[in-house]
């Protein structure tokens, strides 16, 4: 059966305008409706029933359920937060920020009341109590993130284990045999947030596929300095630094390296891992594989407005990562 993918793929328009064209929200160009019209009429494409009632009936406000937590980073937090909602006005929708730690209460209320059309949900945890309110309303939904157990939803994020292996792969072309990770906070793997589970998953398998010495150490009371010991001890020859960690605790490790005579690139190659920040601005700037907002958040407001006028299959989409080159990376010596 022919979904709003296909007729959008065969009208040769995005899945929004296919749903602006059905729904009448906005205007349509007179070509662009009928190569819609055409695709509708020889896929057979029907809305379900579900989603022709919801049209009808449609708040144009999505809830963003992002909850602000005592240790949540929040530049990088409201950074999502803002693409989000630049994203969804793009779409003509508003969105209510749920930002309570309380994890299902917002989403019960809000599903209950049939206040919004959609719900998109922000910082997710590897085993996040939201996954079964979302399983059990009716309200369209989309994580960006992605839990362990992912059967049934809409996921879309960042590939933080591919772009582990990409920090991995261009720190070993460069020669370099020995490799620290230095993480974020140890509370914030402790309650089980999931791209930091994933961005270490993939550099234990690429460092281990790769054959190099590793380490892993994470910012705990001694700060970044007590993180750079464990690293220094673990791995004594150590020549290539992966920070997947806040913009503080990168600028201090570097502040570190240079109290501790060593140059970058020439002592030590770093990379910045999945920063949300301008890495051009550190001193020294330092190469990084870029966590952009927008990227994941304009097709989670895409997927979700795409549900309010047909089916789509769950399953979840990673984005691929690139690498910025700010001269930090260099051939060992």
């Amino acid at each position: 059966m022919a979904n709003i993918h296909d007729v959008a793929k065969a009208a040769g328009v995005s899945i929004s305008t296919v749903s602006y064209a059905l729904s009448g929200k906005r205007s349509i160009g007179e070509e662009t409706r009928t190569r819609i019209s055409a695709a509708v009429r020889d896929l057979g494409y029907r809305p379900n029933a579900g989603a022709r009632m919801l049209a009808s009936t449609k708040a144009h406000i999505l809830a963003l359920s992002a909850p602000l937590r005592s240790d949540t980073y929040a530049p990088a937090h409201m950074a999502f937060v803002l693409a989000v909602v630049q994203a969804a006005r793009g779409h003509d929708y508003d969105v209510l920020l749920l930002t309570e730690d309380e994890a299902t209460g917002g989403l019960d209320r809000v599903a209950a009341s049939n206040l919004v059309d959609g719900v998109i949900v922000l910082d997710v945890a590897a085993k996040d109590e939201r996954i079964d309110v979302l399983r059990s309303i009716q309200t369209p939904s989309v994580l960006i993130g992605v839990p362990d157990d992912t059967d049934g939803l809409v996921c879309v994020d960042l590939d933080f284990r591919a772009s582990a292996k990409l920090a991995v792969d261009t720190l070993t072309a460069a020669g370099h045999t020995s490799i620290g990770l230095l993480g974020q906070p140890e509370e914030i793997y402790a309650r089980g947030s999931n791209f930091p589970l994933r961005f270490r998953a993939g550099f234990d398998d690429a460092v281990a596929a790769a054959g190099v010495s590793s380490a892993f150490a994470m910012p705990g009371p001694k700060g970044a300095k007590g993180a750079l010991d464990e690293l220094f001890e673990a791995l004594p020859e150590m020549t290539g630094l992966v920070l997947n960690c806040e913009e503080p605790i990168q600028e201090r490790a570097l502040d570190i390296l240079r109290e501790q005579g060593l140059s970058i690139p020439d002592d030590m190659a770093v990379i910045s891992a999945c920063s949300s920040f301008d890495t051009s601005r550190l001193s020294p700037a330092l190469d990084v594989i870029p966590l952009v907002a927008a990227d994941s958040c304009v097709r989670a407001v895409e997927l979700a407005v795409a549900q309010l006028v047909g089916e789509i299959k769950p399953g979840v989409e990673l984005i691929e990562p690139r690498y910025v080159d700010y001269g930090s990376v260099s051939p060992v010596r």
